[in-house]
């Protein structure tokens, strides 16, 4: 009787080990991590929607940050930094051209992390004054996104911006110390979550046109990478939140809420879908949104607000699949291009925030592997 217990103990050890143990190597997560970087940078997408200052570059540019940061630590190897350096200097370090568009502040959240490396207060100066105005003239527009009607875009009106402008707030509190930039981000996150968030489905809506539409299989629409989006850029306001800042509860129950919900949507494949709740009609992996989960996922695991038994396995599953779609080039495939709810992917499609994330996720990944 004592053996059969004592064996079953051991058993049931020696699964918690495996469920809790890391299979990646370190080496090998920076090398498919510098493959994909240097296909992207060596093949730029065309203008007009790539531009230095729009926001798919925007989010290309928070995972190079990450990815410059591992690899001068690392290796030792600067140029990833110069690169971002460039790109801020060429342009003067200000955002892009729309004032109130959530998109056109994305890539201020770069531009914040280089100041901290640098100290040079021309990286900050343009991203402050930006700020800085909306904050004291904050937009009164409707949160009935309209396209082409500018003044419906003013406010966080679409989850995608989620992402986008919050976390410039959150870094622009913490380098500055001013409150006033953390009490606009809660109260303009806070709106934008009473409005969009389906707290039956705990899934957020990509806009309000979506509410009452449904996938072929009868279920409400709730966009992959738009879920993606919003986890990615809840993981961007906790990293700068401290643990005991009186801000960060609400985001915090919100990511371990949203990614509990999503982890539990992952396909047998690995990846997640265009569409969370009719994986059938878009039937193709989808890495935009694979790439944003997975790196959230190991961000929970890595600050102890997710069950590391529970969810390693979803995020070795997902970075897995994530590898698979990366060709020998490193080009990254089956992203879903520019849009705003699911659509049909193939392996041949890429685009730059696709990159991004998975350079996030994989700089996550790599805190864990041996």
């Amino acid at each position: 009787m004592k053996k059969t217990l004592l064996l079953g103990i051991s058993l049931l050890c020696a699964t918690f080990i495996m469920a809790t143990e890391i299979p990646f190597q370190k080496a090998e997560i920076k090398s498919i991590m510098r493959k994909v970087a240097d296909w992207q940078i060596a093949n730029p997408h065309p203008a007009p929607e790539h531009d230095d200052l729009n926001w798919p570059q925007g989010a290309l540019y928070v995972g190079m940050v990450d990815w410059a940061e591992l690899a001068e630590k690392e290796d030792g190897d600067d140029t990833y930094y110069k690169w971002l350096t460039h790109i801020g200097r060429r342009n003067c370090w200000q955002p892009d051209k729309r004032f109130y568009h959530a998109d056109d502040i994305a890539v201020s959240q770069s531009f914040l992390d280089l100041y901290r490396k640098y100290k040079d207060e021309a990286m900050i100066i343009p991203t402050l004054a930006r700020a800085e105005w909306i904050v004291n003239h904050p937009s009164e527009g409707s949160f009935k996104l309209i396209e082409g009607d500018l003044k419906t875009l003013e406010r966080w009106t679409w989850c995608d911006a989620l992402f986008m402008a919050p976390p410039v707030y959150a870094k622009l509190y913490m380098l500055t110390g001013e409150k006033k930039y953390i009490k606009f981000m809660n109260r303009e996150y806070k709106a934008t979550y009473d409005y969009l968030f389906d707290k039956e489905e705990n899934l957020f809506y990509r806009d309000w046109r979506y509410f009452d539409k449904r996938e072929a299989n009868g279920k409400k629409v709730f966009w992959g990478r738009g879920n993606g989006w919003v986890l990615g850029g809840l993981v961007e306001i906790l990293k700068e939140l401290p643990k005991k800042d009186k801000n960060r509860q609400f985001y915090e129950e919100l990511f371990v809420k949203l990614a509990t919900r999503v982890a539990g949507l992952q396909h047998p494949d690995g990846f997640w879908h265009a569409s969370l709740l009719d994986p059938t009609s878009y039937p193709s992996p989808e890495t935009s949104c694979t790439t944003f989960i997975v790196y959230s996922i190991a961000y929970g695991i890595n600050e102890g607000l997710l069950d590391k038994a529970t969810y390693l396995p979803v995020m070795v599953k997902g970075w897995n699949a994530l590898v698979s779609a990366v060709e020998p080039n490193g080009k990254l495939g089956y992203v879903q291009q520019i849009g705003a709810d699911p659509k049909k992917v193939t392996r041949d499609m890429t685009e730059v925030y696709g990159v991004g994330a998975f350079l996030m996720a994989g700089n996550e990944i790599y805190k864990m592997a041996r």
